[in-house]
């Protein structure tokens, strides 16, 4: 019997990158001339790992979620990674928008994943394993075929293949 070979399927963000990102998006609100006086604010909670902007309106709360997009792609950080809510209104006409870091692959996007690897109906075991799947199979090509699938489809959330063995 030839030896199963499996990769892992997972969705990690490194939130020291995030960090750094939020950092240089917080010194250029403070530099750059448009935003300087604007009042916006923006905030990182590592340990919930949550974003919140503030600021006078939601045009400017776009702006600044913009500069820190910019800042977390040169950094490597997919931007379907943070999650951003809706503008909530706040005192005044001021605006405060929330995003949270996915971290990991939730319940229904791991069976979704399942589900769709099955469906495809190749010689390959899908397990769930707390936030990640593990998919092995004897045949290595069967999974490069499982790995140009998922990466084809979106999900929502960016996935790495790790383990890769």
């Amino acid at each position: 019997m030839a030896k199963e070979s499996s990769f892992d399927i997972v969705s990690v963000v490194d939130i020291q990158e995030v960090d750094n990102a939020f950092q240089q998006t917080k010194k250029e609100l403070s530099q750059r001339y448009d935003l300087k006086d604007s009042g916006a604010e923006i905030s990182l909670d590592k340990a919930k790992q949550t974003l919140s902007v503030s600021a006078p309106s939601e045009f400017v709360a776009k702006q600044v979620i913009d500069v820190l997009g910019s800042k977390l792609v040169k950094r490597g950080v997919d931007l379907k990674a943070v999650s951003w809510g809706s503008a909530i209104p706040a005192a005044g006409q001021s605006v405060r928008m929330h995003a949270s870091i996915i971290n990991g692959i939730d319940k229904d996007t791991a069976g979704k994943i399942s589900k769709d690897i099955k469906a495809l109906k190749l010689k390959a075991k899908v397990q769930i394993e707390g936030d990640k799947l593990r998919v092995s199979s004897a045949s290595r090509d069967t999974l490069q075929e499982i790995i140009a699938f998922v990466k084809g489809n979106d999900y929502g959330q960016p996935l790495q293949y790790v383990n890769y063995r």
